[in-house]
């Protein structure tokens, strides 16, 4: 599931690399064009910003995606003490139940609830007596161990995968609202520039 994910991820960074590429040679061509209009001049910084934003995070998204730097994720969400803040609330059992767990919070700081483990506290769960390795190996691969936990878990990577899908919405969607803004700024833009045209290509009265 998770590889499949990460070749989703791939593919959906690939896309948005091409789109970065288009919009960013789009930019350049128009800084370069001879003929280049007040409306296109005023169009090309934005488009080469935004083409150089999209560059960035795809490239970022292809590193993570291919390079499978999980080591480096993992130091992440060790050092941002995700797990750590989620232990200090000292919760009962009833109340943990009913806390929304992030997806990173969900497949990092606690076992898989198909293990069937005890609670003992947020981040510490009792395996039962005669605990035998089940079909989901990351019940064997959770540790009490505070600097360990279920980080070397398939559902700790599943939950930052899906943390980065979440966040990759957020941009995907700030970036269409940029887009938008751009096109009516253009539009606004370049009728004033037609109507400034109209207005001085009559002689002026007298």
């Amino acid at each position: 599931m998770v590889r499949c994910s990460n070749g989703l991820l791939g593919l959906l960074n690939a896309g948005v690399l091409v789109l970065a590429v288009v919009v960013l040679g789009g930019g350049i061509w128009l800084s370069h064009r001879a003929t280049t209009t007040d409306c296109e001049r005023f169009l090309e910084r934005p488009a080469i910003a935004l083409g150089v934003l999209l560059l960035v995070l795809s490239l970022a998204g292809l590193a993570g995606a291919l390079c499978r730097n999980w080591a480096k994720i993992r130091s992440c969400l060790q050092d941002g003490k995700v797990c750590e803040k989620l232990g200090a609330r000292h919760e009962t059992l009833n109340q943990f139940v009913n806390t929304n767990l992030s997806p990173v919070q969900s497949g990092c700081c606690k076992p898989p609830t198909g293990c069937n483990f005890t609670y003992q506290s947020e981040t510490v769960w009792t395996k039962p007596t005669g605990f035998n390795s089940t079909d989901d190996p990351d019940c064997t691969t959770w540790s009490n161990d505070q600097t360990a936990l279920c980080y070397d878990c398939q559902s700790c990577k599943a939950g930052a995968l899906a943390n980065l899908k979440n966040d990759w919405k957020k941009i995907a969607t700030v970036n269409i609202i940029f887009l938008i803004f751009l096109i009516i700024v253009y539009s606004v833009g370049c009728c004033a520039f037609r109507n400034n045209r109209r207005d001085n290509s009559y002689p002026a009265w007298k």
